[in-house]
């Protein structure tokens, strides 16, 4: 007798809704965690896009600010060197000292501020000036209508110590009136005696502070600055900058985070701070750059990104239980499912390649900017030049018109090459200097750049030896293999001493040609080793030497550039040495070649 069929089709029906039920948890486990991965890689993509537009727009601003900051420095340098200023403190002439400044320095003080918003003319001009004496005491003035008027408490805030033996940076609030403070930025630069070669004294230039809450473009980053323990954010209402100023202050306060980008409420909605210290090093008291960049937009991609994955997880949901009741009937789902997860994939990869796309252009559009502003700032210095050289040529200047008009055009030509060089940096940042490989005689290059060395004012001051064979070919271009050298050669000139040597020498290692240069001079101190290399830094024994601190790095690209490199071989003893490294060419062209 055959048992009814009833109860086989119920143990079916149970076995399939078994199966059924495993499998919907199986895929409503896997939905779940592809869910919550699939969200955090997209939302952590969108983050990470949001900081490299924040680093790219800080980055184009420092670059502006350390620019300007070079300016002034350039500047203060040249003020310490005035005559007339030396003879009043040599001579201890305290009550002539202000007197002949004020001649010196009446073009610092009377120049063109030019129209409020307008940084560029107000970068050379100075609010006031005051003079340290060697205990580093303020040496009052007698009148400051000339000086630039300060009350006695911010002219107290001036004081140090002791003088300082290199430059130092500080700030001042200045309350004139009711409304908010202003700031100034003030330099104090060490005057050197010109018998004993001795600090006798300081001077302390103060400019008014590009307004920090001014953004380039369209930037939605917010600028201010920490100081005295309160924060100075114009575009802040006054009750957002006192809410906002505690957890300044508690960044700030945190070591871990000093070089950081922190998380912060402003009127409720989050932001990205980032502070960083104007003055490092600095006898006067830190004063902080505080910046801050609106998280909305990334709150809002952030929710639009989670109602996307949640559409797609429900899609996904639903699909499952299709998938699960067709393999129960049929174990014919499983390829539909491989064929959505390909095209999921797919998708996924197109958007990734899309970020990466974006990513690209930003980096691009930052590399351009840097190169155009170098080559916009040609025309305006060629013009400049062009006056200067116009002026010079009238009958009726006197002599120390001439002189004065002639170190202008000087000027220029200095800062037409750092404009140049900039533009030379710009374009290898941006990938765009290719190097024509050729074999190139070094042995040519050297000897030519060593007489051009000769034929300078200071060449005859120093003695050089040179030890190289008669030809050695490398991989290169010529022309900036003749820029290496002259960098390399013009620093050595720069920090050797009167009456000192200069060492040429190359030689072959291997498949490399070693070319070393070493002069006589104040050693480099180890803690600043670290440092020569990069972008507009200057040691203590450069304070009083011409320059931009752009040499060294310009030389080292070009030398990594041509598939070697430039290091610090050694500085000690009063003797510091470069060593730079080619590439030996392949093969060296035949003497028939080589003639003109």
């Amino acid at each position: 007798m055959n048992p009814p069929s009833e109860p086989a089709s119920t143990r079916l029906a149970g076995f399939r809704t078994r199966l059924l039920l495993a499998m919907m948890l199986v895929v409503s486990a896997v939905a779940a965690l592809a869910l919550y991965f699939a969200e955090r890689d997209l939302v952590a993509s969108a983050e990470e896009e949001l900081h490299r537009t924040f680093q790219g727009e800080l980055t184009a601003w420092r670059n502006v600010q350390n620019i300007r900051n070079a300016a002034l420095l350039e500047r203060s340098r040249a003020l310490v060197r005035k005559s007339r200023i030396h003879a009043a403190l040599e001579d201890n002439a305290l009550d002539l000292l202000y007197p002949s400044a004020e001649d010196e320095l009446r073009d610092v003080m009377e120049g063109d501020p030019g129209p409020p918003g307008d940084h560029t003319g107000s970068v050379l001009h100075a609010e006031f000036y005051r003079f340290l004496d060697h205990r580093g005491a303020v040496i009052p003035p007698s009148s400051a209508r000339a000086v630039g008027a300060l009350t006695p408490a911010e002219a107290a805030q001036l004081a140090l110590p002791a003088v300082p033996d290199r430059q130092q940076v500080g700030y001042l609030e200045r309350f004139t009136g009711p409304g908010p403070a202003r700031l100034s930025e003030f330099i104090a630069m060490p005057i050197v005696s010109t018998e004993s070669g001795e600090v006798i004294a300081a001077i302390v230039l103060g400019f008014k502070l590009i307004d920090p809450g001014g953004s380039p473009g369209d930037s939605a980053i917010k600028r201010g600055v920490w100081m005295n323990g309160r924060l100075h954010l114009s575009p802040l209402a006054e009750s957002a900058q006192v809410a906002l100023a505690a957890q300044v202050g508690r960044a700030i306060a945190t070591p871990d985070d000093a070089a950081t980008s922190v998380r912060v409420d402003v009127n409720g909605a989050p932001h990205l701070l980032f502070h960083r210290q104007l003055n490092p090093g600095s006898q006067f008291p830190a004063v902080h750059e505080v910046c801050i960049y609106p998280l909305t937009e990334l709150r809002a991609r952030q929710r639009q990104l989670r109602w996307r994955v949640l559409g797609a997880g429900g899609l996904l949901l639903l699909g499952g239980l299709g998938v699960s009741h067709f393999l129960a009937g049929r174990l014919s789902r499983p390829v539909e499912k491989l064929a959505v997860d390909s095209e999921e994939n797919f998708a996924r990869r197109k958007r990734a390649e899309a970020a990466l796309e974006s990513t690209s252009e930003e980096l691009l559009r930052a590399a351009r900017f840097s190169a155009d502003a170098s080559h916009q700032l040609m025309t305006p210095v060629t013009v400049l030049r062009a006056g200067l050289e116009e002026l010079l040529v009238h009958d009726h200047l006197s002599h120390r018109e001439r002189d004065e008009i002639a170190a202008l055009i000087h000027q220029t030509y200095r800062l037409s090459n750092v404009i140049k060089d900039l533009l030379l940096l710009s374009r290898m940042d941006a990938g765009r200097l290719q190097i024509e490989f050729s074999p190139i005689n070094l042995t040519q290059l050297i000897e030519a750049s060593v007489d051009d060395l000769s034929a300078l004012p200071e060449g005859s001051d120093f003695a050089v030896a040179t030890d190289f064979p008669p030809a050695l070919h490398v991989a290169g271009e010529k022309r900036y293999l003749t820029l290496i050298l002259q960098n390399l050669l013009e620093n050595a000139r720069k920090y050797n001493e009167p009456g000192g040597r200069i060492s040429i020498a190359a030689r072959v290692e291997q498949d490399e040609a070693v070319v070393t240069i070493g002069n006589t001079g104040r050693t480099i101190a180890p803690e600043m080793q670290g440092h020569i290399f990069e972008r507009f830094h200057r040691g203590a024994i450069g304070e009083n030497v011409p320059g931009y601190g752009l040499g060294l790095n310009l030389a080292r690209e070009l030398a990594r550039l041509h598939r070697g490199d430039l290091r610090l071989a050694r500085s000690a003893d009063g003797w510091t040495e470069f060593e730079v490294h080619f590439r030996l060419a392949a093969s060296a062209p035949s003497p028939r070649a080589l003639s003109p």
